[in-house]
Formats: structure tokens, C-alpha cells, sequence
């Protein structure tokens, strides 16, 4: 669970990050980056839990 907080407030940072840079296309593409991590990280947050393999 902790993992999926930190993917998603990385996530946070990059979008506004991305953000400032919004006038140039390498803006966009670094917001739409931190919005996929910041998505996959709630996503992860949903899944249940796996049990360790051996």
C-alpha cells in the first residue's frame, strides 16, 4: 500500500512539473506522464493483495 502512495505522489510532482511546462509539447507529454503514474498508483491502491510465491 505504501508503494502505491508513493508512485502516486510522484506522479503529482511530475504532472505539475508538466504543468508549468504546458506551453511546449514536452510539457504535455511530462503532464500525461505524471497523470498515468498518479492513475496506476489509485489503480494499485484497488488490487488485492498478492501472496508471496515460493
Amino acid at each position: 500500500m505504501a508503494v502505491s502512495w508513493i508512485v502516486a505522489a510522484i506522479g503529482v510532482v511530475v504532472s505539475l512539473l508538466g504543468y508549468y511546462l504546458t506551453p511546449s509539447a514536452w510539457g504535455y507529454g511530462i503532464m500525461g506522464f505524471g497523470l498515468a503514474h498518479v492513475l496506476l498508483g489509485i489503480l494499485d491502491m484497488f488490487r488485492a493483495p498478492s501472496r508471496a510465491r515460493y
